[in-house]
């Protein structure tokens, strides 16, 4: 297993870390020994508490920016190198969601969607390739979704986004195969995250549903197994990926969604 003092930097930089997905894998990250900036959404008056959420807070620090802002994206990064290093493992999870009629799908909406679940990872692997390049050693991950494979109705934005990390992913992969460097998407179905949970009220709304319609018929439905996918399940994948095991494991989509894409 490839382990943080095997490797020139232990620097994970992973986004959307502040809650669900994101947070289960950077509290991961920092059991396995690694530096982690977390980039999220938080109150300021909890960054505190947060930090200490993770047993070692000189270990993780809080990576802020607008991830709509490109600009504001690459302030993220140098500062994330200046602090902990190169980065050696990159999280791209940071993602938001709106369910409506493609007809009265906002503008705004569209671009805040592509924007956060898309270019955002681009403008995130760009700048960190370098630095693996150095390392000779990388481990990018990307968050993308069984929306990244098969669509639902009304996720316009959402599912467009995603079949496009999955696009980015193996297009990085290519690029990067010889450099020990590897590029993979995590698929995952439904999670009970605040992400999901957010969405059951409008897709109530969309669909003519209760909200809990929504979640057996709708959801769960979706889901052989009849069951959400959990956030340590997610992590363990995430530990699976940074081993040498998982070395030839590249531009391909990681499933991890109870058989729904299997149907």
């Amino acid at each position: 297993m490839t382990t943080p003092q095997t490797m020139k930097t232990n620097h994970a930089l992973v986004t959307g870390g502040t809650s669900g997905i994101g947070y289960a894998m950077a509290r991961r990250l920092v059991d396995l020994g690694y530096r982690v900036s977390v980039n999220g959404l938080i109150d300021p008056a909890t960054l505190e508490d947060f930090l200490l959420s993770f047993g070692d807070s000189q270990r993780v620090r809080f990576a802020e920016a607008d991830l709509t802002d490109s600009k504001a994206i690459e302030k993220m990064m140098k500062e994330a190198r200046e602090s902990f290093g190169p980065v050696s493992v990159l999280v791209n999870n940071a993602g938001i969601q709106h369910v409506s009629p493609v007809e009265e799908f906002s503008a705004e909406k569209w671009d805040q969607i592509i924007a956060i679940n898309l270019s955002s990872n681009f403008h995130t692997i760009r700048l960190a390739v370098p630095g693996m390049k150095d390392m000779g050693w990388g481990r990018i991950i990307n968050l993308a979704s069984a929306h990244s494979l098969v669509a639902s109705p009304f996720k316009t934005a959402y599912v467009s986004a995603k079949h496009g990390v999955l696009g980015l992913t193996k297009t990085v992969a290519l690029e990067l195969a010889k450099h020990n460097i590897t590029c993979v998407a995590i698929c995952p179905g439904y999670v009970k995250t605040p992400l999901v949970e957010k969405q059951i009220p409008d897709t109530a709304k969309a669909r003519g549903m209760t909200e809990q319609e929504v979640v057996e018929k709708v959801l769960l439905a979706a889901q052989p197994t009849g069951k959400f996918v959990t956030v340590d399940q997610i992590a363990d994948a995430l530990e699976f990926l940074l081993t040498d095991g998982a070395a030839n494991i590249t531009g391909t989509a990681l499933s991890i969604d109870g058989g729904w894409t299997a149907q």
